[in-house]
């Protein structure tokens, strides 16, 4: 079965969302409901395929901002980790916060997702959660296995790792998770990030200056 994914960029940090087809049902999955609902329901209706549910990485806001309004439309499940309830609800601070004004609530949580790996299936997409703390409480990063495909949310980025200054942010913890979820994974496994572009395990594992000097022995 052909998996298909579509990304799109939107909203004032930039932030990727992804849908995940199945190619034959054409029935999808939505990684990070970012900023702009429509935006979102318009690339999903023109590429044929049903949105089934939303997964989030994290609970900051430029994650999950579209989740209420979709909710609304679709009326499809929303599923979080456990640990991202209490950002979850303060989303309307976090907007105050970062200067946008106070912004309408997300979507409440259909389903908590523990740290404990998990398999989220719809038709032939099989995506694992990897608990990968450290940039936010309860951040969870998406693995296709098969398809060799990491959704890395804010963990790693190509050349960088996920900011660790905002509430809730541990920059050890951050790097026991890289180092222990996602650098064990294969070299050719590519990472798609939310923020900036594309990469792989293996670039990151040579070039990326923030693994390269920590020392990963002391884990």
């Amino acid at each position: 079965m052909s998996i298909k994914i579509k990304s799109l960029t939107l909203g004032p940090f930039a932030t990727n969302a992804y849908l995940v087809a199945d190619g034959r049902t054409k029935n999808a999955i939505l990684i990070d409901p970012v900023d702009d609902a429509p935006a979102i329901l318009r690339a999903a209706e023109e590429e044929g395929w049903t949105l089934k549910l939303m997964l989030a990485t994290h609970a900051h806001l430029d994650h999950v901002l579209a989740s209420a309004e979709i909710k609304r439309q679709l009326q499809i499940p929303f599923l979080i980790h456990r640990d991202c309830e209490r950002l979850l609800d303060e989303i309307p601070l976090q907007g105050l916060y970062f200067g946008l004004g106070q912004l309408p609530p997300a979507a409440k949580p259909d389903r908590l997702l523990s740290s404990e790996s998990e398999v989220i299936e719809l038709d032939s997409i099989r995506l694992r959660s990897l608990y990968t703390p450290g940039h936010a409480p309860g951040h969870l990063s998406f693995y296709l296995a098969e398809q060799k495909i990491l959704f890395s949310g804010d963990t790693l980025f190509a050349g960088s790792i996920g900011r660790t200054d905002l509430p809730g942010g541990d920059q050890d913890l951050l790097m026991r998770s890289i180092f222990e979820q996602l650098m064990i994974l294969d070299d050719d496994v590519q990472v798609l990030p939310g923020h900036m572009g594309a990469t792989t395990i293996g670039r990151e594992r040579l070039s990326n200056p923030f693994i390269l000097s920590y020392n990963a022995d002391r884990f």
